[in-house]
């Protein structure tokens, strides 16, 4: 990893949370460079495959749309097979010289399932349906265990209220959130 990139790579929390039937995935605005805020609405969770998958990264922007783009590719090759596309994206990610040198984390997932993508060629799925990265990603991901088996709480409330909180403890993390959820 080189080292100027390490703050962008930091910079962000992306939270995605599984509860009845509902998969919710968020994402903060923030794009920040070292101490330095250079966007605050940027878009890191997006619809894919025709919209039967919900995407967000964490990491440097400009890596994350290649991968965005590469992953909506293998959604193509294997339109319901969400476990297969990840797992042929992640194999490139490994092996191809230009994909190797990206810095970032995705969290995506369907109406049946959740998976983390890093650059070293993992497809973890999550024991309990949540998933948190970037700088923010811990303090949202144990917020989201904390609210998750509150009944009456939605997937949605629990990412909102999740983000909320990271927001408040991550001086990477900004309160302009960006929620896509399956079913819609």
């Amino acid at each position: 990893m080189h080292h100027n990139s390490q703050a962008t790579w930091h910079g962000t929390t992306i939270l995605c949370v599984r509860k009845d039937g509902h998969a919710v995935l968020a994402g903060d605005g923030q794009v920040s460079m070292g101490p330095l805020k250079i966007k605050n609405n940027a878009r890191k969770v997006r619809r894919l495959g025709n919209g039967s998958v919900i995407a967000g990264f964490a990491g440097a922007t400009a890596d994350a749309l290649t991968l965005f783009e590469r992953l909506e590719a293998k959604l193509e090759q294997y339109p319901t097979q969400l476990a297969r596309a990840c797992v042929e994206l992640a194999k490139d990610w490994r092996t191809d010289r230009y994909l190797r040198r990206l810095e970032a984390m995705m969290a995506v997932a369907d109406a049946s399932a959740s998976f983390i993508l890093t650059g070293t060629g993992d497809v973890l799925e999550p024991e309990d349906n949540i998933i948190g990265i970037g700088s923010g990603g811990a303090y949202a991901l144990a917020a989201a265990r904390a609210l998750l088996p509150i009944d009456g709480l939605s997937a949605l409330e629990v990412a909102q209220r999740s983000m909320a909180i990271a927001a408040s403890l991550c001086v990477y993390t900004n309160s302009q959130i960006t929620i896509e959820s399956i079913p819609e």
